[in-house]
């Protein structure tokens, strides 16, 4: 089903930052209905994919897929093979199934490229599920904090993990100290046109961009491509799943979080450079230690 490139929260979002009328050229040239050759032979280089899948009580959540290099496939130019499945304990478990909307997002920190492909389930076995590209975009680099990941096989096919109110202390601590974390959205409509799907996006800036008070986070929205994918879908669905990675000892903690959109001036002038700030009011958090099957690595010298 065809439909425009941009939903009406990005539309109104780009409205107010004035490139509207630029991006409802560029669109459909930019917001591809299939992967160009680059994007399929990149997702298939990737050691992990971020997915981006809602629950059924509309809560979305980000979470990894991982694999040695290869196990993401392209059968064909609107197709992508992916051979994993959520763990136990994972958000996403359960969640991937026939039919289901999905945002992935492949990230190569070390050479700064990302690509998205948002689309839906169609097809589910005991190894991994296949996914219908219905958009293909890439990003800008900025803001990619260079580290190489690495597949590292033996995670514990059952982690671990504790459940908080709010963020529990562990979970600070990750936010704390964290250069990058993941964020799942989606359209409230689940209609079939490709722009109201699921959406998982990166963030990311020095340590401690993230700002902490009490269970809300802070986060400034900083010049980018103004596609407004994210932050449209939350302007009509104001939840958000947040993933916080550590990149040392591969601990992972999920966030469920309520969005709040703020652009008053007292507010950004305590975050210089930011366009608008996001709020995100944390309802719920998990932590499962070492549950990552990677490790990150400094870039190649």
């Amino acid at each position: 089903m065809a439909g425009p490139s941009f939903h009406t929260g990005e539309q109104a979002l780009q409205a107010r930052a004035g490139s509207r009328e630029r991006l409802a050229e560029v669109g459909p040239r930019v917001i591809r209905p299939a992967m160009p050759e680059t994007h399929q032979a990149f997702f298939g280089q990737l050691p992990f994919v971020v997915v981006g899948a809602v629950d059924g009580d509309g809560q979305p959540w980000a979470s990894l897929l991982a694999g040695a290099p290869g196990f993401i496939t392209a059968p064909a130019d609107d197709r992508l093979h992916i051979a994993a499945r959520p763990p136990a304990g994972d958000p996403l478990e359960g969640l991937l199934e026939n039919g289901a909307r999905v945002g992935l997002l492949g990230i190569e920190a070390h050479t700064r490229r990302r690509n998205r492909a948002n689309g839906r389930v169609v097809a589910v076995d005991g190894a991994g599920i296949d996914v219908h590209v219905e958009q293909s975009f890439g990003n800008c680099p900025k803001y990619i904090q260079p580290r190489q990941a690495e597949y590292t096989p033996g995670r514990p096919a059952f982690p671990e993990h504790t459940d908080f109110t709010g963020l529990g202390e562990p979970v600070r601590a990750l936010v704390a100290a964290a250069d990058t974390f993941f964020i799942a959205s989606a359209h409230p409509d689940d209609d079939g046109l490709p722009a109201h799907g699921v959406d998982v996006s990166h963030r990311g800036g020095p340590a401690g961009f993230v700002r902490m008070d009490g269970d809300t986070l802070t986060v400034p929205d900083l010049a980018g491509n103004n596609y407004f994918n994210t932050l449209g879908n939350l302007l009509l669905a104001p939840r958000a799943g947040l993933l916080f990675i550590d990149f040392v000892r591969g601990d992972l903690a999920w966030l469920a979080a309520d969005a709040e959109i703020v652009d008053d001036e007292a507010a950004l002038a305590t975050f210089p450079e930011a366009r608008r700030l996001l709020r995100l009011h944390v309802r719920t958090s998990r932590l499962a230690r070492q549950a990552a099957a990677l490790r990150w690595q400094p870039p190649p010298a």
